[in-house]
């Protein structure tokens, strides 16, 4: 069992909100379809531990419906975010609609646009019937308090996104492979906390990578190395409630790495960095 410890938070850029360091993610068993049971009991074991951010997809398979489950009363208690892989404008309205719809709620804290990685993408989100409206639209409305947006493929891609709109947070991944290749931690992290972002960490751990590698010991390492950067939040999918409870005693008793320890890591991870990040092949 874990211990009865306060979850740390962080400000959520200039949002005003806080949220959990840790960050409950779509993936994992909410990425399944017929598992309700198994999914209720994470996300609600979830809420019991502290965490505040809860994430999903329209794109997650019936990780939504999974989290209207398992919210209902306790849902003014956290911060609600899904994702839309819609490029137009009507697609993404008509997501969002789903989305409020399964997760049984009258607005999303946090909707973004899901995996941005290429020209056709940008062009497509920001054309005049570009899924950039709805997504303004749903601010506008309440529908959605805050916008943000995610990439794991092209750093320059998103980077050139967060300049033609003024998002609230942007989802990137945060690992110590990240530096050997295509580096969303050289390019564009240090953009969006220039303009006051919030910044959430996904791919920390690989998707399980790291422990096929190194070995259990890996998921504390990893998440450290990702509490340590200038993020507000790991956001982490779990297959059983095991995955999370370690996750969670990792978060509480969070110490940051100096930067010989970030050094001696990513060094460490070098000739694994392409495995690392398959997320980008």
């Amino acid at each position: 069992m874990v211990e009865k410890k306060i979850l740390p938070k962080r400000p959520l850029g200039k949002t005003g909100e806080e949220i959990s360091i840790l960050g409950l993610g779509g993936e994992g068993v909410l990425r399944t379809y017929d598992q309700e049971e198994e999914a209720v009991l994470l996300i609600r074991r979830a809420l019991d531990l502290g965490i505040t951010y809860f994430e999903s997809a329209r794109a997650y398979a019936s990780s939504e419906s999974y989290y209207g489950i398992a919210l209902q009363e306790r849902r003014k208690e956290i911060f609600v975010a899904s994702k839309s892989h819609e490029r137009t404008g009507d697609g993404a309205l008509k997501h969002l609609e789903d989305t409020l719809k399964n997760m049984k709620t009258a607005f999303l804290d946090l909707w973004m646009i899901h995996d941005v990685r290429s020209p056709k993408d940008v062009d497509q989100i920001f054309a005049p019937k570009g899924a950039i409206k709805a997504f303004e639209a749903a601010k506008r409305n309440k529908l959605a308090r805050f916008i943000g947006i995610s990439g794991h493929r092209n750093p320059t891609i998103l980077s050139r996104a967060l300049d033609l709109f003024p998002f609230d947070v942007v989802l990137m991944p945060v690992n110590p492979a990240e530096p050997h290749y295509w580096s969303f931690l050289q390019t564009v992290l240090p953009k969006a906390m220039d303009k006051g972002m919030g910044i959430l960490g996904m791919k920390t751990l690989s998707r399980g990578v790291c422990v096929k590698i190194f070995g259990d010991e890996s998921i504390e390492t990893f998440l450290r190395f990702a509490l340590t950067q200038s993020i507000s939040a790991a956001v982490v999918g779990c297959e059983t409630i095991d995955q999370l409870e370690t996750n969670v005693r990792i978060a509480q008793s969070f110490q940051p790495m100096d930067q010989l320890e970030q050094n001696v890591l990513i060094s460490r991870v070098k000739s694994y960095a392409r495995e690392l990040m398959y997320y980008k092949l």
